[in-house]
């Protein structure tokens, strides 16, 4: 029997997770779909966005979004995350660009063993401490140097910028409450998360498996985001209120925006992620044929992996 409707493309026609655009935010308007294209509706008109070269779509408040729009961000691999008022909560996100468990199972092994754990965590914190020798400290010493190490570039920020600063404030049900500092940083920490979440997805790992955070469905989210704030949110965000802005929370998503094309954050990120949870020997290539082959086999105790759509009964002789 036909399918009806538009046959989604093939895997290697998709976009690379690392090469698309990082994050669009969208809130208060209608997202539908033409042809191959996202539209967005609003009372200033419509805006057409390219399915296939978009990384996470993100829908705010105020937001209607049509099945065939959905469809189409589903067959293109492209990760909707609904959030709160100026992307500030995270509610939900879409499907995987991935089609293999591979990374997923990697991580939930490493996860799994203290030693392995250990040495991701490491791995993260040696990424952020490139000069530093990490091999013997203890992760409670590995976190108050990280403490540290956050609060000087704080000040550093302030200190460059001129702006006031005091110490980190965020009321998640006041975000209005805040300074305009705290505003920018809760801003582009979110749409640091973002895209961080939207890569993760994209690969087919886990965002609730993490190494040094835990316990959250963001947990591993964070670990990666963490490795990027000193670079992207953190300074925009000082820039963006030293820049005397009106409007905080969109000023700063449009600056994270281009500080992401900036570094290339989207190929950096989507390679860290593989390189933290696979052995060297698996290559450099974030979305390689190994990620792509949609192709489902049978556990076996041995480890040996068996096809699956064979009926395995008269090899091993079972009689009902």
């Amino acid at each position: 029997m036909k399918i009806p409707g538009v046959r989604p493309p093939e895997l290697p026609d998709l976009v690379r997770a690392q090469d698309r655009i990082s994050f669009i935010y969208q809130e208060r308007c209608v997202i539908h779909r033409d042809s191959n294209a996202i539209t967005a509706t609003d009372a200033k008109g419509t805006v057409h966005i390219a399915a296939a070269s978009l990384g996470v779509l993100l829908l705010g408040p105020g937001t209607t979004v049509t099945h065939q729009a959905m469809m189409l961000l589903a067959d293109n691999g492209a990760t909707v995350v609904w959030v709160g008022e100026q992307a500030v909560r995270y509610y939900a996100h879409g499907r995987s660009l991935a089609r293999s468990s591979r990374l997923l199972v990697a991580q939930a092994a490493a996860v799994s063993h203290r030693d392995r754990r250990l040495a991701v965590a490491r791995a993260m914190y040696d990424m952020r401490f490139p000069d530093e020798d990490t091999d013997k400290l203890t992760m409670q010493q590995l976190r108050g140097r990280e403490g540290a190490r956050v609060r000087r570039i704080y000040r550093e920020h302030a200190r460059r910028t001129k702006v006031t600063w005091t110490h980190r404030d965020y009321d998640p049900e006041n975000f209005a409450g805040s300074d305009p500092i705290n505003q920018a940083l809760s801003a582009a920490h979110v749409c640091l998360y973002g895209v961080v979440h939207a890569v993760i997805v994209a690969l087919g790992a886990a965002p609730g498996l993490g190494f040094i955070h835990t316990g959250h469905e963001r947990s591993f989210v964070y670990d990666i985001a963490d490795l990027y704030k000193a670079e992207v949110s953190i300074p925009v965000a000082f820039d963006v209120v030293a820049s005397g802005s009106v409007d905080v929370p969109a000023d700063t998503r449009r600056a994270v925006r281009d500080k992401l094309f900036e570094l290339n954050l989207l190929d950096r990120c989507a390679y860290d992620v593989r390189r933290l949870l696979l052995p060297p020997s698996a290559g450099d290539e974030p979305d390689g044929h190994a990620f792509s082959e949609d192709v489902v086999n049978l556990w076996a105790e041995s480890g040996v992996e068996m096809p699956s759509g064979i009926n395995y009964a008269d090899e091993y002789e079972v009689d009902f």
